[in-house]
């Protein structure tokens, strides 16, 4: 049997729907993988711990209950920084903005959320998302998976290695451009950039206090 971090979103979702496997258990494959591999590779900057591990459980009980499932039910993901997640800082990788937590979900989280993913790890990416590589002053360099003398290219480079090393099946990030499509080129995935206006866009600012 392919080891859960191994399979795709969708071929998680549908393990999940059938009874192959649980929500809590792929969210303890991709922890563990994370453990095992994310200090050399410095993509993964925050774990949701406790906030996912309910979330998966809520999951695991809609599918004993036989409610109707979204497409991504019970699927783990991660969220790059600069997108608000409720009860969590948008840090934008800078560590002024490191306490900036906000109370909303952007919408694309909020529509994840929906089809049935569960957020459980926060994603690096270069201070306020201005390089082509990434390197945070809050949380340091993200390498590439496949060698780690290369770039993991920015601003999405968290993302795109955090996929590429197995420790997430599918991520949240943002690109004006290029942010999307050079990690993705980098660290050898697939990345989809939709047109503009095409993903409603907000962002809670810091309090002004």
């Amino acid at each position: 049997m392919t080891e859960l971090w191994r399979r795709s979103a969708l071929e998680l979702a549908d393990a999940i729907r059938n009874g192959e496997t649980s929500s809590r258990e792929v969210l303890d494959d991709l922890v563990t993988r994370v453990a095992k591999v994310n200090d050399g590779l410095n993509a993964i900057v925050a774990l949701l711990g406790e906030e996912a591990e309910k979330a998966a459980a809520a999951a695991d009980q809609a599918v004993a209950d036989g409610v109707e499932l979204g497409p991504l039910h019970g699927v783990p993901i991660t969220v790059k920084e600069n997108i608000d997640l409720a009860g969590w800082p948008t840090t934008q990788g800078v560590p002024a903005l490191g306490d900036a937590v906000v109370t909303l979900d952007a919408p694309n989280v909020e529509r994840m959320r929906d089809a049935g993913a569960i957020p459980f790890a926060r994603t690096n990416l270069p201070d306020l998302g201005l390089r082509v590589h990434t390197d945070s002053s809050l949380h340091g360099l993200t390498r590439n998976p496949w060698n780690p003398g290369l770039t993991a290219g920015g601003s999405s480079g968290g993302e795109a290695s955090a996929l590429a090393a197995g420790m997430s099946p599918l991520g949240l990030g943002n690109d004006l451009g290029g942010s999307l499509r050079n990690p993705a080129h980098c660290c050898g995935i697939a990345s989809l950039k939709p047109s503009t206006g095409v993903v409603p866009h907000a962002s809670a600012l810091p309090p002004e206090d």
